[in-house]
């Protein structure tokens, strides 16, 4: 769907935000920028919207196999809810429907740049001077434009975070963001190293198509299941909020129930708390570690030809390394400078303002257990509300601003979360959500 037209009007067009990226986020965010009346020109590196849930897209990291780890309710949109004849866990397909539904339903796809690569964005001076935006189109051309400010929400899962080994292997290795179907395991001896999410699902599919499968993990790992009590787990308890050290104590009870020990598999126990790093959804790999289908591994030690040498001094063959070992955050196109990074992550107002910049944004960078697209569709509200409120001279606004330029935290709940790149930008959903729609009242009140 390449759209040439729209560049000439995006040239010089000062008075409208730049906004990157058609994924879920960035579409939230067009849909709110339209609803609040600000001028904005999109740009997507691909010809359609979906983001990374087109597993066609240039930087998608979906396979086939792919579904959400959370329940369609308690992950679509409160005003664009999801048809009934989506699975209740639904496939990577089903949400590249969904977001595409979703644009055609709020008209956003004639304010988006088709097949548009942002190479760089350049800030022309302090806040609220502008950006210099330029661009690579369809046909190769490079385009550029001045506008008022930056909105990014070009995602989180692009750059694979590849780990370093000692020695070579002779096999075929690879990270998960090139994996895109199980028939590439197929009589293969496979060893997947890291048991997050992506992992686990990943194992699973080697194990079926594979000749063998292994998994080596640095640390132990909570499971939840899909199910509890007949329902999608997200959906159980939840409607008080109890003190960390009661949640913690109830849900490991009810883990226990369903679950078991998954140190009886071999699994090693986790070496932190529960919540203090994102749990596993999956309980496959665990019916199939009982079932003598998958070997659990400790870290590696060093690769020699097809040999792994694992930390624990045994060993094993194998054809394939897949490192299922997460993504970094990266914004190519942007100084790092300009986005106030502090170790893994930018240090954002509630994950997303900037604290000396009202034209500079980062959109859905943001992870938190059961937040799902609601609390990210809040937090491109609030911001959205905020831009408009700041141009109306709104007081809460003006509240806003000093609270964002006075010195913040991270919205953690006061919990503690492992030191991982993945867990850089991770909130406790609670805290957050309800600091930003409490920002998002305000604003529409105009109060502070």
């Amino acid at each position: 769907m390449e759209n040439q037209s729209g560049a000439a009007q995006a040239a010089g067009a000062t008075e409208k935000f730049a906004l990157i990226g058609a994924g879920p986020m960035g579409l939230a965010m067009a849909k709110v920028l339209r609803e609040q009346g600000i001028p904005f020109q999109g740009f997507e590196l691909h010809s359609d919207v979906g983001g990374l849930w087109d597993i066609d897209a240039p930087r998608s990291t979906m396979y086939e196999t792919a579904h959400l780890i959370s329940s369609k309710g308690m992950t679509e949109f409160d005003d664009f809810p999801m048809r009934d004849d989506v699975a209740e866990y639904p496939s990577h397909r089903e949400m590249k429907t969904y977001f595409h539904d979703f644009a055609q339903h709020f008209d956003l796809r004639k304010d988006f740049l088709f097949n548009c690569e942002v190479l760089s964005a350049e800030p022309l001076g302090g806040d609220g001077d502008g950006w210099t935006l330029t661009w690579r189109q369809g046909d190769g051309t490079e385009a550029s434009g001045t506008f008022a400010g930056l909105l990014i929400a070009s995602g989180t899962l692009s750059e694979p975070n590849v780990p370093q080994f000692k020695g070579s292997f002779d096999g075929e290795l690879i990270h998960a963001a090139s994996y895109r179907d199980p028939r590439q395991f197929e009589g293969k001896r496979v060893l997947v190293v890291g048991a997050g999410n992506s992992g686990c699902d990943i194992a699973v599919d080697a194990i079926h198509h594979g000749k063998s499968c292994d998994l080596s993990m640095r640390r132990g790992y909570y499971f939840v299941p899909k199910y509890v009590f007949g329902k999608p787990a997200d959906t159980v308890g939840g409607a008080i909020r109890l003190p960390i050290w009661l949640k913690r104590k109830i849900d490991g009870l009810v883990l226990r129930w369903f679950i078991g020990d998954p140190q009886k598999y071999g699994f090693p126990k986790p070496d932190y708390a529960l919540y203090e790093s994102h749990p596993v959804i999956n309980s496959l790999i665990l019916f199939h570690a009982g079932h003598g289908d998958l070997k659990v591994r400790p870290d590696i030690d060093r690769l020699d030809g097809n040999t792994v040498h694992f930390a624990d001094g045994t060993s094993a063959d194998y054809d394939m390394i897949l490192t299922a070992t997460g993504y970094l955050l990266h914004y190519p196109f942007v100084d790092r400078e300009e986005l106030n990074w502090n170790g893994d992550a930018p240090h954002l107002f509630l994950n997303c303002m900037h604290p000396e910049r009202d034209d500079l944004f980062v959109l859905g960078m943001v992870e938190a257990t059961g937040l799902g697209w609601q609390g990210r569709h809040e937090q491109a509200e609030m911001v959205a509300r905020y831009i408009t409120g700041r141009r109306n001279g709104n007081a809460a606004a003006q509240a806003l601003h000093a609270e964002k330029s006075g010195g913040f935290g991270r919205m953690t709940g006061g919990m503690q979360y492992l030191d991982l790149p993945r867990m850089a930008y991770y909130v406790d959903k609670s805290s957050f959500r309800n600091a930003v729609t409490g920002w998002i009242r305000k604003l529409k009140a105009g109060k502070a």
